[in-house]
């Protein structure tokens, strides 16, 4: 009560409640027996049971109103997490492919660049460049003024693989060409090794010519095949032209003999020589030192018998002799 207060007395099964009030000190009794006080134990127990279940009816209430329960955006969290593991796996494994292949492709490109340095370096060998005009050993000079760095980009990977295509492109067509040049030059130096010119001895003179003759040993007339040409025992005897030997041994009147096919049914024969330096089968160079200079076979001194033939015909080698070389 606001202005008294309130008293209980339980005597026995009855339960007197006295409220006092503050002014004049009146006081009210009332009486409850246990029938009456088990009905209003009652009423107060369904009543708190009541409140709770309300309470926990809105509390269940709050939780399902909840839009994602914690537990499961974790789970969605972590589903997120490894398929971006799993995609960024796929790319890094894509882009090592994609590095391998144009390593491999470099590869390639740098193996052909060096052959086509190896063709550039035989071709100044062989004189058809000029030395002073390429360095095929330095990286070509390149230069250009310098661009805001700011502004500059890196190549994207597509840029990257139509650069490289392009460069192989271009490889392969300068390699064909290359080839072609080489094959050009090295048949015109071949054709210039295969042309018979010049002397078969590096000194000497002119000894006997080509046609008839009186025979040195009866003294009748003869025809004399080739031309004899004199000089010191042991002098080198040469190759006029590239070609094979066909023969080089000791053949019946021309002492030891050395035969070379030089194509195109064009044959020369270098006879009496004292020594043979090249054996059959052998090719041999324009200029090659074929046999020393004797006196084998029918002959009166040291001396080599050339021979040009022609389909098997003799011809007269100081023609070929007086040949320009080309």
């Amino acid at each position: 009560m606001r202005h008294g207060c309130l008293l209980l007395s339980i005597w026995s099964d009855i339960m007197n409640i006295i409220l006092v009030g503050r002014k004049h000190g009146r006081s009210r009794v009332f009486t409850l027996d246990s029938r009456r006080l088990l009905v209003v134990g009652v009423f107060a127990l369904c009543f708190v049971m009541a409140v709770g279940w309300a309470g926990y009816q809105v509390a269940m209430v709050k939780v399902a109103d909840r839009p994602v329960v914690p537990g499961f955006v974790l789970s969605q969290w972590q589903q997120t997490l490894e398929d971006q593991q799993e995609q960024l796996a796929v790319l890094e494994r894509d882009a090592r492919e994609q590095v391998d292949a144009m390593t491999l492709r470099l590869g390639e490109m740098q193996g052909r660049l060096l052959r086509l340095d190896a063709l550039g370096q035989r071709f100044i060998e062989s004189g058809a460049v000029a030395s002073d005009e390429f360095n095929f050993d330095d990286a070509p000079a390149v230069g250009g003024p310098e661009e805001d760095a700011a502004d500059a980009e890196s190549f994207s990977t597509p840029q990257l693989t139509a650069m490289i295509d392009g460069l192989d492109q271009q490889i392969r067509h300068r390699e064909q060409q290359l080839r072609l040049l080489d094959t050009l030059i090295s048949s015109q130096r071949l054709e210039d090794e295969r042309f018979v010119a010049g002397r078969p001895i590096t000194w000497g003179w002119l000894s006997s010519k080509f046609g008839y003759r009186s025979d040195p040993f009866t003294g009748k007339r003869t025809w004399h095949n080739g031309v004899d040409l004199a000089g010191k025992e042991g002098s080198e005897i040469i190759s006029v032209a590239a070609g094979v030997v066909t023969f080089s041994g000791d053949r019946r009147g021309y002492g030891n003999l050395v035969e070379i096919d030089h194509g195109e049914g064009l044959v020369t024969r270098y006879a009496h020589a004292k020594s043979l330096e090249v054996e059959t089968g052998q090719v041999v160079q324009k200029g090659q030192v074929i046999a020393r200079m004797g006196s084998t076979g029918r002959s009166t001194g040291p001396h080599v018998h050339f021979e040009v033939l022609q389909s098997g015909k003799a011809k007269d080698p100081v023609r070929y002799m007086q040949r320009a070389a080309r």
